[in-house]
């Protein structure tokens, strides 16, 4: 029987399935959408798809170094229970270890674990553990040496923040401590030159708002806002933030005084950015309850 484009349309409704799933659920059982409907089904695919409107928070983000070369993967779950299993920490490792070799997140999701793409060993999993996951994003970086540092560790090179410092030099233990100021000061920028323009134009726009409610004259606010943006852009640099393991000096000459070059971080955090949704305990239950 021939399957017509109709045919999958109904069943991904149906089911919630994607696109080839549902293609292939009808070939296998001859356009039978009551046995492609099982089929999905028996294969955790229906139910694995009906979960990913689901809001995935939690997780872990994972790194992974190969030389000069190192990489950071966010992948999430709903529940931080999850994030403590067993078998999704090797699965998040295995992935980091995958994101080495691909170029981009769409690469990473079709890249071969163990003779399955790294999206159907999620999806699979999700049919499993029975919650929602995704592999969220990855940021890769080089340089001559590469530290990585976790906060908050769940396990070997995971937990919930994620950062790699790239940097010449012999100092490796100077290089781990920056990657620890990365994690709990969170710079926006290695330094002036690589802040993002819209940061520094909002912000100043902020400053120059903020001055002229004052009612001075706009000689005076130019002279202010100069001062206010210098400052600002003390705070959101690496290297002209005050380093906290010695406050006394900036990062970029703690740096200098122990002979190291830093040319750029990544950081991640599980959950960056993602708006969840956040439920009264007893209406749970009262829902739980409801069925």
């Amino acid at each position: 029987m021939a399957i017509t484009a109709a045919m999958v349309k109904e069943l991904r409704e149906a089911t919630g399935a994607g696109m080839m799933d549902a293609k292939k659920a009808l070939t296998e059982n001859d356009g039978d959408m009551e046995a492609a409907t099982d089929w999905l089904r028996t294969k955790g695919l229906a139910k694995a798809a009906k979960k990913s409107g689901r809001t995935a928070a939690e997780g872990l983000v994972a790194v992974a170094t190969d030389g000069g070369a190192a990489v950071a993967v966010e992948v999430n779950a709903e529940t931080d229970f999850v994030a403590k299993n067993a078998e999704f920490q090797s699965m998040v490792a295995d992935i980091a270890q995958a994101a080495l070799k691909a170029d981009d997140i769409d690469a990473l999701k079709a890249a071969d674990l163990g003779g399955k793409t790294v999206e159907e060993t999620l999806t699979d999993k999700i049919a499993k553990i029975g919650e929602n996951m995704s592999v969220r994003r990855m940021a890769k970086i080089s340089g001559d040496k590469v530290v990585s540092y976790i906060h908050n560790a769940a396990g070997e090179g995971m937990g919930k923040i994620g950062v790699l410092v790239a940097f010449s030099g012999d100092d490796e233990a100077f290089a781990r401590q920056v990657a620890m100021h990365v994690a709990a000061v969170n710079p926006a920028a290695l330094n002036e030159d690589e802040l993002d323009q819209a940061i520094v134009d909002k912000e100043r726009q902020v400053q120059i708002d903020i001055a002229r409610e004052s009612g001075k004259p706009e000689q005076v606010i130019e002279k202010m806002i100069e001062g206010r943006m210098k400052k600002f852009l003390a705070e959101v640099t690496l290297v002209n933030q005050a380093f906290v393991v010695n406050p006394d000096l900036t990062v970029g000459a703690a740096a200098k005084e122990a002979g190291v070059s830093l040319s750029g971080f990544i950081r991640l955090e599980v959950g960056e950015g993602i708006e969840k949704k956040e439920e009264n305990f007893a209406e749970e239950v009262a829902k739980a309850a409801q069925g």
